[in-house]
């Protein structure tokens, strides 16, 4: 396949979910890299790996993690296989959902947000304010009470003359109601008091009396009965996995636990706010929702890799055509109606994948990243979109990526992957593949067999009724520059002889002959030798009816320098007399 040697190029961080625990990782495999962008960037990533290698070395001395793959493979769903520490954080997660789903507060709203501090500053100053007034009042009438004329006095005189004789009567009855109210005097005495030494007080010391009144009454009276717990648990399902009920939902739970490292608790806050969302947004009811197919060319999913992952595709150079473009970015609305769209695509994708936690179940997809004529920085209004889209993908559906593939990639994304690599963690690194324009199809064959290929990425898979399918194999031929290559045919009986080939890139010379098997007989040209160039045909298709036992002879005659990948298949159809 790729003779030249990879060059190592990260992954940008827009591009998937990323996992910043850990920042020593082995590069990602790229296919094709301009030099003097990895010039460019060569001592901007080193000193940035220097802090980032110290900073984990600290953090593995101060805890001990579970280990990450150093290149990445896909680690076991089943339970059995699991090391000590990943079964003890699965049993924890497990036991914190149950705990949830009994109280029936997994898919509750979050609880409402303590106030804020000014909203308490406004209380105080209120509660000052009041503080201030009584405190005033209380001064104006004790000025009051001291300004009185000396008629009050006479009049108090002359009051006490007359009732003298009541007085003397009433003693014994004043005397006993002093003994039993003495408690209820001091306690007036005491208010009195701090009346008369009112206006020598703080206002803070009042104020904070006040405040502190006004809270516990307000505590006592917003006190509400606490609900009623139904005594059923939950109903919760992710993905349409029933969360602890079905054995698959252990598969899910994993998926959360790697994402967030096996950190349970942040695994249990992960499925939280996962649950709410789903709800919030209204996954099973966006499932069936008809959104429209003008993205289709946009994101499609088409065939499966060598390991049998579904494989997903993204194509950004589709938003070149300005009336789609304008279609999905011209205003808020529109673009999250794409949103929407993208989300409904991967929860579909998702639900079709194997949950079972056995050795072969596969839960995980690939994705290819069409980098080729995609919209510059300068479309805010797409960069807008994509961020909002990643972000509810990595919050959401973690775990689900199996291999990143970027194809078509410019120099300088390649360049700016390159800085940033010391913030990505070996675990998502060793999952992205880049390749430039002239390695994008060969790196593609690497992962995927080239009859599941769509034909605009250098494979055989093409739409509509075709003379071959995916079922039919395809044979990859590597022809070395300034050769001549035959591929032979043979046929042993009559029968309708059809084969189609495809060389990536062209630019070679093609002709086709049928060779009998008796020395008598006589070569037959099917088809003259031609040059055919790049942009001239993608794929060959051509048949023959043989009446006679011999051989088809196909050659490609590659005069140019560089190597070139032969992409061929046939079969024979028997014909009756």
């Amino acid at each position: 396949m790729a003779e030249e040697t990879q060059k190592p190029a990260e992954e940008v961080i827009a591009a998937a979910p990323l996992d910043t625990t850990s920042k020593d990782a082995p590069p990602a495999q790229v296919e094709e890299v301009t030099e003097p962008a990895a010039a460019a960037v060569e001592e901007v990533a080193e000193e940035a790996e220097k802090p980032a290698a110290a900073a984990a070395e600290d953090a593995a001395a101060e805890e001990k993690k579970i280990s990450q793959s150093v290149s990445f493979k896909e680690e076991s769903n089943v339970v059995a296989d699991l090391p000590e520490p990943q079964k003890k954080a699965l049993d924890d997660l497990k036991q914190l959902i149950q705990d949830a789903l009994n109280k029936h507060e997994l898919s509750a709203p979050p609880p409402p947000k303590a106030p804020s501090p000014s909203t308490e500053a406004k209380k105080d100053e209120v509660a000052a304010a009041a503080t201030e007034e009584k405190v005033e009042e209380e001064e104006e009438k004790k000025t009051e009470e001291e300004k009185k004329p000396d008629e009050e006095e006479k009049k108090e005189e002359v009051v006490e003359e007359e009732k003298k004789p009541a007085e003397e009567e009433k003693k014994a009855e004043a005397e006993g109601e002093a003994t039993t109210s003495g408690e209820e005097k001091n306690v007036v005495e005491a208010v009195t008091e701090v009346v008369v030494e009112a206006g020598e007080k703080t206002v803070e010391a009042i104020k904070e009396t006040i405040v502190s009144v006004v809270a516990v009454g307000e505590e006592e009276e917003g006190k509400e009965a606490p609900p009623e717990i139904p005594s059923e648990p939950e109903e919760v399902s992710i993905w349409g996995i029933p969360l602890l009920a079905d054995e698959r939902s252990d598969v899910v739970l994993l998926k959360f636990l790697r994402a967030r490292d096996f950190k349970v608790k942040d695994a249990f806050t992960m499925i939280k706010n996962t649950v709410r969302w789903r709800k919030e947004f209204g996954i099973d009811a966006l499932v069936d929702e008809d959104l429209g197919s003008e993205w289709d060319k946009v994101v499609f999913t088409q065939g499966h890799d060598k390991l049998g992952h579904a494989v997903c595709y993204n194509v950004f150079g589709e938003f070149e055509d300005k009336e789609l473009y304008q279609k999905t970015f011209s205003d808020d609305e529109k673009r999250q109606k794409f949103i929407k769209w993208r989300i409904q695509v991967l929860e579909k994708s998702v639900r079709k994948l194997d949950f079972s936690p056995t050795p072969t179940a596969i839960s995980t997809i690939v994705q290819v990243n069409d980098l080729k004529n995609s919209p510059g920085l300068g479309k805010w209004e797409l960069r807008q979109a994509t961020n909002q889209a990643l972000q509810l993908l990595q919050d959401n559906y973690p775990e689900f990526v199996a291999k990143q593939v970027f194809i078509n990639v410019p120099w300088w994304y390649l360049a700016f992957s390159r800085m940033i690599s010391p913030f990505l963690t070996q675990r998502t690194k060793s999952k992205f593949v880049f390749a430039g324009p002239s390695k994008s199809a060969e790196t593609l064959f690497k992962y995927i067999a080239p009859e599941l290929v769509p034909v605009q990425y250098g494979g055989l898979s093409r739409e509509g009724e075709q003379e071959f399918t995916t079922a039919d194999p395809v044979t990859e031929v590597t022809i070395k520059p300034a050769t001549k290559h035959a591929v032979e045919l043979p046929v042993s009986e009559k029968g309708h002889l059809a084969w189609e080939l495809r060389v990536v890139g062209w630019d070679v010379n093609y002709g086709a002959e049928f060779v009998p098997g008796a020395e008598d007989g006589y070569t037959v040209i099917v088809q003259k030798n031609r040059k055919i160039g790049p942009a001239d045909e993608t794929v060959i298709s051509n048949s023959f009816k043989v009446g006679e036992a011999g051989k088809v002879v196909l050659t490609i005659d590659n005069q140019t320098s560089k190597k070139k990948k032969l992409l061929y298949r046939s079969k024979t159809t028997p014909i009756s007399d």
